[in-house]
């Protein structure tokens, strides 16, 4: 076998169960190994869709994403999705043909590339490292990179062994890794430190627990500690839905908030973000931290530790060793802490933005988004996996559909680029089949990646796609128009969104008013045996409310 086959098979033999992309001559082969050794190959029609989708798959299924683009343009055009998984430390590894002779057109810095957005440059050297080399970008990516694994055309072809036969070495290294892809990683031993985050909590009235992204592994040893102390629980935007079911969950903690999560989170004197960088989204630009507030952070890499906010106290190591080791060593019985028969009774009736009351705004063939929102969470079945664009638009899938667990809300946001939400959906329903896929777009995300509608379709993904039509960059009307700049460059012409979508092979429907809804109701009582858009045509007369928040950080 040549070296492009034998990197496929290293890789599937590691584990590799699904690979996005989309083939050209520099990833044909490499490609086709995966394939053939068990894989799942999803062809996109957009490598920029390719690398959301893998990032979305290995953020909603735990494992390690796989992307496979052709060399130089491939790459370029797969980079804004890399730099999402950079960005969000996604374990993904980008498969990329290489040109290496400086005259070829396909020429490019691969690494340079790689690098400047936060990925891993690493590269396939020769025949006699190619095992090494594909092993040590699986675990480079199982720690927590994304990682650029460079094929170079040349290299690709050199012979890498005879037929079937793998060298005992080959064997021992590929098994190796997978024995240490298994283990978790946990870090430095808190020692000390958790003793002291323990005292803090003994002496605590209203603690409160912040989650993200490095604690969706660590809900159930969490729960238990803020049993024990008496603690409030909030998230992160990304690890949205860990804390479900709980009495004393708070939801999203930042410019999501509801008014009465903001209250508490604010109001609390000792607050602690596990594996969460607690920057200006998660707290408003620091406004949920109260001027009396000790702040804890806990996490498994020492330079997140007060990287946006100064902390009084740092905990290095993994969300739920970390937890565990704090729950032994308070002392004492559980304490009541923030958590009274009163408080229970508000956050019940109180907590969730669909029972904050407001004033519809309707009209001129629009439908308020809350009002959708709050209608499709209640048709939808709690089995959903949602994943939301950027906009001005974001905001009310966020925080008015439900969602039942930590996998439920696949929120690619770390790079804030607009076009990501349905390639994002198509990775997460990849990842949990079991699930009704929900994408939540602006109008000008969907049209940014709707080429993938098409893979939607083929795919037979039987998945609703909402889109928040305001016929304009929202953002920037709401940023910009108050203070009597032209919108000309950021408002567009109705467009019919519906008949594109029934175009590709989809259901669709047009919403401007509550009754359109029951056009959901029947698909989602049929076959589901086509994917259904909904071109929900909105009010655009004010920005939402975690908009007015974000800007007043620009």
């Amino acid at each position: 076998m040549n070296v492009a086959t034998l990197v496929g098979r290293v890789l599937a033999e590691l584990g590799v169960e699904t690979v996005f992309g989309v083939v050209g001559s520099g990833n044909f082969h490499v490609t086709n190994a995966l394939v053939a050794n068990g894989a799942r190959y999803v062809a996109a029609r957009h490598e920029g869709g390719a690398a959301t989708m893998a990032d979305a798959y290995a953020r909603m299924s735990g494992k390690v994403g796989v992307v496979s683009v052709h060399q130089g343009p491939g790459l370029t055009n797969a980079m804004t999705g890399l730099a999402e998984a950079a960005k969000s430390r996604t374990p993904l590894i980008v498969l990329a043909g290489e040109a290496t002779q400086a005259r070829s057109n396909f020429h490019i810095d691969q690494d340079a590339m790689a690098r400047a957005v936060g990925a891993v440059a690493l590269r396939v050297g020769s025949a006699a490292t190619a095992v090494e080399d594909a092993v040590g970008a699986f675990r480079a990516a199982r720690a927590g990179a994304t990682v650029l694994l460079n094929l170079p055309l040349d290299v690709q072809n050199e012979v890498a062994g005879e037929g079937e036969v793998w060298s005992e070495a080959w064997r021992l290294v590929v098994e190796s890794a997978r024995l240490a892809s298994s283990v978790p990683v946990e870090g430095p031993a808190p020692g000390a430190d958790a003793v002291r985050l323990a005292r803090l909590l003994e002496g605590a009235r209203r603690p409160v627990f912040v989650a993200g992204r490095g604690a969706r592994h660590a809900g159930d040893e969490l729960r238990a500690l803020a049993d024990r102390a008496g603690a409030l629980l909030a998230t992160s935007a990304v690890a949205k839905g860990l804390f479900r079911g709980s009495p004393w969950d708070l939801d999203v903690s930042g410019g999501f908030s509801s008014p009465l999560a903001a209250e508490l989170i604010a109001g609390a004197d000792v607050l602690v973000g596990w594996g969460c960088a607690l920057n200006m989204w998660t707290t408003r630009h620091g406004r949920l931290i109260g001027r009396h507030t000790r702040l804890v952070q806990v996490d498994l890499d020492p330079a997140a530790i007060g990287a946006h906010r100064p902390v009084e106290l740092g905990v290095v190591g993994d969300t739920a060793w970390v937890a565990r080791a704090v729950e032994a060593a308070l002392e004492g019985p559980p304490a009541q802490g923030y958590r009274t028969p009163e408080l229970a009774g508000r956050i019940a009736a109180q907590v969730r933005w669909r029972d904050v009351p407001y004033e519809e705004e309707t009209g001129e063939g629009r439908i308020d988004p809350r009002t959708l929102t709050i209608a499709l969470d209640d048709l939808l079945p709690p089995a959903r996996v949602v994943a939301t664009d950027s906009g001005n638009f974001m905001g009310y899938p966020a925080m008015f559909l439900d969602v039942p667990d930590e996998r439920g809300f696949c929120f690619t946001q770390a790079f804030q680029s607009v076009g990501l939400g349905l390639a994002s959906a198509i990775g997460a329903a990849v990842a949990l089949p079991d699930r009704l896929p929900v994408a939540a777009l602006g109008d000008g995300g969907a049209l940014m990646g709707i080429a993938e509608l098409e893979t939607v379709v083929r795919l037979g993904l039987p998945m609703v796609i909402v889109v928040y039509d305001d016929e304009a960059y929202g953002a920037e009307v709401h940023h910009f128009g108050p203070s009597g700049h032209p919108m000309d460059t950021v408002t567009f012409p109705p467009a019919d969104l519906a008949r594109i979508a029934r175009g590709y092979g989809c259901a669709a429907v047009t919403v401007t008013q509550r009754a359109d809804l029951d056009a959901v109701a029947s698909w989602l009582a049929g076959p589901r045996d086509r994917p259904l858009l909904v071109h929900a045509k909105v009010g655009g007369g004010r920005g939402s409310w975690w908009l007015e928040e974000a800007f007043r950080g620009h």
